[in-house]
C-alpha cells in the first residue's frame, strides 16, 4: 500500500514583533500632517532630499560591527563584498554621509528636510516599535547660533500650523556647553569621569517624573521607588547636588542668568554656552517669540552625548487621559540640536550643523487627541453597478466610471460577481459608498441611468416602517439622461457634504 501523500502545512500569517500594518485612515492622517509640516519647512527655504534605507554600518557612528555582526541597536546584513550594511537608525547620520560625499557640489549652508522610516533593533513594547517615521530639518554649514534660534522658531511655527495653539506647547532650549561647565564646576570634568557624568544626566532627565526631591536622591546615594526597588545614585556630595539642582531648577532664565554664569565661570566652555543661550533668547524674543513659545530651560538633556551645543525639545503641555484614566501631560514630540562633529568625521575639517527631528507617530497621536487630524473623512467611491455582463454593457459602465473620475469624483465599477445584484448593494454599504449608479437593459435603450442616494436612502429606511410608504418614497432615487449623470452626482454629493457640515 502506497504511503498517503502528506498535505503541505499551511503557512501561518504573522506580523513580525515590533512592526505594524498601517490602514488607510492612518496613512491619510500621516499624509495630511506631513503636508502641513512640509509647507512650513518650504516657507523657511528648506529643500527636500532623500537617502536610502540602508547605509554602511560604520556610517551610523556609534554602531560599529563587532567580530561577528553589528546587531546592537541596528538591523544589519553583509553585502556581497562582505561589507556590513544596516537599516538606518535615524535620518541624521545618513544626511551627514550625503553631505560629506557630495561636499564639493553642495551649496553651504545646506538647508534640507526629509521624512522617512527609521529602524531600531530593540525589544518592542507598548508604544515602542522597531520601525517608525521621523521628519527632520537640518542646516549644515551654519556655525552661528542664529541657525539654532531659527530651528526653534520653525518648530513653533510647525506646531501652530498643525493646529496646536499657543499655551499648549513650548520649545525648550538648553546648551550642552553649559552642562559641561556645570560638570566641570562640580569636579566631574575629564574623560575619567564620563560614567559619572552619564549618571548625573540620567538623574536630571527624571526631573519631570520625580521632581527635585527625587532627582536629589538620584544625584546622591540613590532612590527607592514605591515597589521597594532601589536605583543607585550618582554619588554626589551635598555641595555638588546643590549646584546641579540650581542649574536644572531654573524657571526664570533671565533672572538666573548671572548666577548661572557665575557657577560656570571657571569653565570657558560653560561660559561660552551661557553666552549662546543669551544670544538665542535675544534672537527669538526680537522676532516676536516670547517665553510662552520658546523658553530657555536648563533641564533639557536630550541626546547630550550626541550634540555639541544648543539642544531643543518640542513639548506639548496640555493634559491627556492615559489608559489608566489618569490626567498626564503629553510631553515631547520632537527635538534636536547642534551636532558639529557628525559631518566632520568624514571630512577631516570642521563642518557645523544643526537640526531637529519630529516623531511623526507620536505627534499624530497628539493631534488626534486634540481633534486636529483626520476630521475630514475621505468620501468612499461612487459605485457603478453592473447589471449586464456583455461587452457592450460593460463598456457603458466603464464610460460612466471614467466620466466621474475625469471630474475629480472617486468612482469604481463593481468588479465582483455581477450576477448577484444584492451583493453589489451590500458591498456599497460596507464601503460606505455615497451613491450607486444603476443601468439595466431598459434604461440603456432609453439612454438614462438610475442614481441612488445611498446616504439619504439609509436615512429614509431608518424612518419608514410601512412597505407602501417605502415604495412611495422615491426621493433617494432619481432617473436622469446619461449626459446629465455627472452633474446630478455632483449635486447629490454637494447636498451630502452640506448635511455633514450642518451635522
Amino acid at each position: 500500500m502506497s504511503e498517503k501523500t502528506k498535505k503541505p502545512q499551511k503557512l501561518k500569517a504573522r506580523l513580525p514583533r515590533g512592526f505594524v500594518d498601517r490602514e488607510a485612515h492612518d496613512i491619510r492622517a500621516v499624509n495630511e500632517m506631513t503636508a502641513k509640516i512640509r509647507e512650513v519647512y518650504e516657507r523657511y527655504g528648506f529643500d527636500p532630499v532623500e537617502t536610502p534605507l540602508f547605509e554602511y554600518t560604520d556610517t551610523l557612528g556609534k554602531f560599529l560591527p563587532d567580530s561577528d555582526r553589528p546587531n546592537e541597536g541596528v538591523f544589519s546584513l553583509q553585502d556581497d563584498d562582505e561589507q556590513w550594511m544596516s537599516l538606518r537608525y535615524d535620518l541624521t547620520a545618513p544626511l551627514a554621509r550625503h553631505v560629506a560625499e557630495n561636499f564639493n557640489e553642495i551649496q553651504l549652508p545646506y538647508r534640507t528636510y526629509r521624512a522617512g522610516y527609521v529602524f531600531r533593533n530593540e525589544k518592542p513594547g507598548p508604544g515602542r516599535f522597531r520601525q517608525f517615521m521621523q521628519f527632520d530639518a537640518d542646516s549644515v554649514g551654519a556655525p552661528g547660533v542664529q541657525a539654532d534660534a531659527e530651528m526653534c522658531m520653525m518648530m513653533a511655527d510647525t506646531l501652530e500650523a498643525l493646529g496646536i495653539k499657543r499655551g499648549d506647547y513650548v520649545i525648550r532650549v538648553n546648551n550642552r556647553k553649559v552642562l559641561d561647565g556645570v560638570m566641570e564646576a562640580i569636579g566631574l570634568g575629564g574623560d575619567e569621569n564620563a560614567a559619572r557624568r552619564l549618571n548625573v544626566l540620567r538623574a536630571i532627565d527624571k526631573l519631570d517624573k520625580f521632581g527635585p526631591e527625587g532627582v536629589k536622591l538620584l544625584l546622591g546615594e540613590g532612590r527607592k521607588d514605591e515597589s521597594g526597588d532601589f536605583t543607585k545614585g550618582a554619588g554626589l556630595n551635598e555641595e555638588q547636588i546643590e549646584k546641579v539642582l540650581f542649574f536644572v531648577s531654573i524657571q526664570d532664565y533671565a533672572a538666573s542668568a548671572a548666577d548661572l554664569a557665575s557657577l560656570v565661570s571657571g569653565a570657558a566652555r560653560g561660559a561660552e554656552g551661557v553666552e549662546e543661550l543669551n544670544t538665542i533668547g535675544a534672537l527669538v524674543s526680537g522676532a516676536g517669540y516670547g517665553p510662552d513659545r520658546i523658553k530657555i530651560d536648563p533641564s533639557v538633556v536630550r541626546g547630550l552625548e550626541y550634540y555639541t551645543g544648543p539642544v531643543y525639545e518640542a513639548e506639548l503641555t496640555y493634559d491627556v487621559t492615559n489608559e489608566k484614566g489618569e490626567k498626564v501631560v503629553f510631553g515631547s514630540v520632537g527635538g534636536g540640536g547642534r551636532y558639529d562633529g557628525l559631518v566632520s568625521r568624514f571630512m577631516g575639517q570642521p563642518v557645523p550643523a544643526t537640526g531637529f527631528s519630529i516623531g511623526v507617530s507620536r505627534l499624530m497621536t497628539a493631534l488626534k487627541n486634540l481633534g486636529k487630524l483626520g476630521q475630514d473623512a475621505v468620501i468612499a467611491p461612487v459605485l457603478v453597478t453592473v447589471m449586464d455582463g456583455d461587452v457592450g454593457a460593460m463598456g457603458h459602465y466603464q464610460r460612466f466610471t471614467q466620466a466621474l473620475r475625469a471630474e475629480g469624483i472617486r468612482a469604481e465599477m463593481y468588479q465582483g460577481n455581477w450576477k448577484k445584484f444584492g451583493n453589489q448593494l451590500k458591498y456599497a454599504d460596507r464601503r460606505g459608498s455615497p451613491i450607486a449608479i444603476i443601468q439595466g437593459g431598459d434604461e440603456r435603450e432609453q439612454g438614462v441611468v438610475q442614481i441612488k442616494d445611498l446616504i439619504e436612502g439609509k436615512r429614509l429606511s431608518d424612518e419608514i416602517t410601512d412597505n407602501t410608504e417605502w415604495r412611495e418614497a422615491r426621493v433617494a432615487q432619481v432617473v436622469v439622461p446619461e449626459e446629465e449623470l455627472v452633474a446630478k452626482v455632483k449635486e447629490i454629493l454637494a447636498a451630502q457634504a452640506e448635511d455633514r457640515r450642518r451635522g
